[in-house]
């Protein structure tokens, strides 16, 4: 029996359709149920029975098959880009307008996407100026839920010798406070003068000030930036 999406829809679903969203990234790969369990917090077996649901509703929002995992529909990518919209506008207006940190505002936005109307999102635009990027680099859907992504590469990936910029950084708060206290924030240049050998850390130099800075593969998987010319 097919169920209507406006009995079922509510902020739970809205938090699995974004996160397959996430979790697919720029490929649009089927998202396994035990990757979606960890990202939510929750069992596989509520994985499980919400995705069975979600791929019954009409429209529907998900194609789910046992053992291939999940991917969206166009209804559920639809709906999953306007979440995440919602979302990173929150960010920017909470630290453009109410001086949050970039550290405290996912946590914050997290509760807010799923309430706020569709006039409330077109105000935050525009007073923000209608951003394509949210405060960690993370690129904003267009309101007709087209997606820019920039090309990057992950900081590890950058050869010694070369320099990048900060496009983007993973959305940990531990990790972002971390870069704070480097100095290392979207838009800054990033050299990379040594890497250690055997798996060691990656030696760089943040804005040309000196010492460099000693990072191992944690930190650096996370931080993406774009090549430049010294």
């Amino acid at each position: 029996m097919e169920m209507k999406i406006t009995k079922i829809l509510s902020a739970a679903v809205e938090d699995y359709l974004r996160a397959i969203h996430d979790l697919a990234g720029k490929s649009s790969r089927r998202v396994g149920t035990s990757a979606l369990a960890e990202r939510l917090g929750v069992s596989s077996a509520s994985v499980t029975g919400m995705l069975k649901k979600l791929a019954e509703v009409e429209p529907r929002l998900v194609d789910y098959e046992r053992y291939r995992g999940v991917e969206l529909t166009p209804a559920g990518k639809k709906i999953a880009l306007e979440v995440v919209r919602h979302h990173r506008l929150i960010e920017a207006y909470l630290i453009e307008a109410l001086g949050y940190s970039w550290d405290e505002v996912h946590a914050e936005a997290d509760q807010l996407e799923h309430v706020i109307s569709e006039s409330l999102e077109a105000r935050i635009a525009e007073f923000l100026g209608h951003p394509t990027i949210d405060p960690h680099g993370d690129p904003i859907p267009d309101v007709d839920g087209s997606l820019d992504r920039a090309e990057e590469m992950p900081l590890s990936d950058l050869p010694a010798g070369r320099r990048g910029q900060i496009t983007r950084v993973v959305d940990q708060p531990d990790l972002l406070r971390y870069l704070d206290t480097l100095k290392m924030t979207l838009g800054s240049q990033v050299e990379v003068t040594e890497r250690a050998p055997f798996d060691g850390p990656l030696h760089v130099v943040v804005d040309d000030r000196m010492p460099a800075h000693a990072l191992s593969q944690v930190v650096t998987d996370q931080v993406y930036v774009a090549p430049v010319e010294k």
